[in-house]
């Protein structure tokens, strides 16, 4: 079997938990049957702020201003916060450094956030490379993001990079790439997915539970 030299990990789902739609209840208070154009309108921002093309908190800030009342606004901002993503175990995912396995985030995020992914969460301290949609200019699971992804890393052969992700559509594109694809979520929890590295020769130190 090929060894694996690179690990890829998504963020959300993989290494932290993600807020859910608690978000979206507290919106749906605000607004009412105002709801699901408000939230349409917020989805439809994220797909070229992902990729780097807008700046999402702008947009927010546009959406809101259409389709809110000023009494609500500081409450939506609130619902939403600046978009912070959950909490996870970016601190207890550094292993041996002299090991030939590196470790690199691979994940679809807007500027903002992935600023504070690198700055507030620690990630950078703890990985050796993150590939964020934004930067990229291609998010997943479109195959170039694996295609720009295997660029950077040298353009080594897809066989000896390991991608794990909470997205089975990212899992297979990843997989049609020829990269070693692992399906997996945190909450099922790090003995399973041992189980399934090990599948692939990897046996590495991965994030520990929150």
């Amino acid at each position: 079997m090929t060894p694996v030299r690179h690990l890829l990990l998504d963020a959300d789902g993989v290494l932290q938990h993600v807020g859910g739609d608690g978000w979206r209840a507290e919106i749906e208070r605000r607004l009412g049957d105002r709801t699901a154009d408000f939230v349409r309108a917020v989805d439809d921002l994220e797909a070229p702020a992902l990729v780097g093309q807008t700046n999402f908190p702008d947009g927010l800030a546009e959406v809101l201003e259409v389709r809110s009342s000023p009494r609500c606004r500081g409450a939506v901002r609130g619902a939403l916060g600046d978009d912070r993503p959950g909490r996870g175990h970016a601190r207890s995912c550094g292993r041996d450094r002299s090991s030939r396995l590196t470790l690199h985030l691979a994940t679809n995020q807007h500027a903002r956030r992935a600023e504070l992914m690198q700055r507030t969460l620690g990630y950078e301290d703890v990985m050796d490379g993150g590939f964020y949609s934004c930067e990229l200019g291609v998010a997943k699971p479109d195959p170039a993001f694996f295609g720009r992804v295997l660029e950077h890393l040298g353009n080594p052969d897809p066989a000896t990079v390991a991608l794990v992700d909470d997205s089975l559509r990212n899992v297979e594109s990843a997989a049609r790439v020829g990269l070693r694809a692992v399906h997996w979520h945190l909450d099922e929890g790090l003995d399973l997915l041992r189980s399934r590295l090990a599948e692939h020769g990897i046996s590495a130190d991965v994030p520990g539970t929150p």
